[in-house]
C-alpha cells in the first residue's frame, strides 16, 4: 500500500505538470460550464414554466453532474494520448505498482475539477443560484460531486486504454455528451414519455444531481421516482461505488497488459 500510495503521488505530479503546460486546454475544460449555464440558464429558462432565476436554481446542480460526468471523456482521450505516444509502454518498464499509473491520472483529474468548480459555483450565486441547505450538507453535496467524478474517470481510464488512439478517444468522448440530455440535470423527468422516465432516472447522473438539488435546499426529492432517485444520496453512493468497483480494476488490468 505504501508503494502504491508513493508511485500514486509520482504519476499525480506527471499528470499536474501535464495539465500545467498546457493551459489552454486547462481553461477551455473550466470555462465551458460556466459558458453553459449562462446559456442555459437565460435562453433555456425562458421556455421552460419555470422563471428564470428558479430555473438557474435548478440548473446549477445539473450542469455541476453534467461536468462531473465529462470525467469520462477527459480521462479516455488522455489515457488513449498517453498510450497512442508509447508513454504507457515506457511507464510499463519502471519498478512500480500497477494501479499507481491510473490512480495518479485519476487523482491529478479529481484536483483540476476541485479547483474548477470554485469558480462555477461562484458564478451560479451571481446568476441567482444560492445554498439553501446547511453549510454540513453543502460540504457533503461537494464531497458527493468529486466522488463521482472520481468514478466516471476510471470509466474513461479503461476505455482510453482499450481504444489506444486519440482521434478514436476524441469521437467517442464526444458522444458522451448525451448522457446528460437523458437526465434530469436540465429539465424535469416528470413530463417524460413513461419509458422515457425511467431510463433518465435510473442515470447515474439523475441520482446524483438529485442528490445534489437535496444537499443544496434547491429542489424537494420526488417521492414517485425510481428507487435511485426518490432515495438520491443512497442512490448515488451505490452508484458510484459499483462504478469504482467495475473500471477500476478493469483499468489497471488493461494497463498491465498493454497490447496483449
Amino acid at each position: 500500500m505504501s508503494t502504491l500510495a508513493y508511485d500514486g503521488g509520482a504519476m499525480l505530479g506527471r499528470q499536474l505538470r501535464r495539465i500545467r503546460n498546457n493551459p489552454g486546454l486547462l481553461i477551455l475544460t473550466q470555462t465551458m460550464p460556466i459558458t453553459m449555464l449562462l446559456f442555459f440558464g437565460y435562453v433555456f429558462g425562458s421556455a421552460l414554466a419555470m422563471p428564470g432565476e428558479e430555473y438557474r436554481s435548478f440548473l446549477v446542480p445539473g450542469l455541476l453532474v453534467a461536468t462531473a460526468a465529462n470525467g469520462i471523456m477527459t480521462g479516455m482521450f488522455q489515457a488513449a494520448q498517453d498510450t497512442h505516444r508509447g508513454v504507457m509502454d515506457r511507464l510499463r518498464t519502471l519498478p512500480m505498482s500497477r494501479a499507481a499509473v491510473p490512480l495518479g491520472q485519476a487523482a491529478a483529474d479529481l484536483v483540476v475539477t476541485a479547483a474548477g468548480t470554485v469558480p462555477f459555483l461562484l458564478v451560479g450565486l451571481a446568476v441567482g443560484w444560492r445554498i439553501e441547505g446547511s453549510a454540513l450538507d453543502a460540504a457533503g453535496a461537494v464531497a458527493l460531486l468529486l466522488l463521482f467524478r472520481f468514478a466516471t474517470t476510471w470509466i474513461g481510464i479503461f476505455l482510453g486504454l482499450l481504444t489506444r488512439n486519440e482521434e478514436a478517444a476524441g469521437q467517442l468522448g464526444g458522444a458522451t455528451f448525451i448522457l446528460p440530455l437523458l437526465s434530469n440535470a436540465y429539465i424535469p423527468t416528470e413530463g417524460l414519455p413513461g419509458w422515457l422516465r425511467t431510463v433518465a432516472e435510473w442515470n447515474p447522473i439523475s441520482a446524483v444531481t438529485t442528490a445534489l438539488r437535496d444537499l443544496f435546499g434547491n429542489a424537494p426529492v420526488p417521492q414517485d421516482a425510481a428507487w435511485p432517485v426518490a432515495h438520491p444520496i443512497a442512490g448515488s453512493l451505490m452508484w458510484c461505488a459499483v462504478l469504482i468497483a467495475v473500471f477500476g480494476p478493469l483499468a489497471v488490468r488493461r494497463y498491465a497488459r498493454g497490447e496483449r
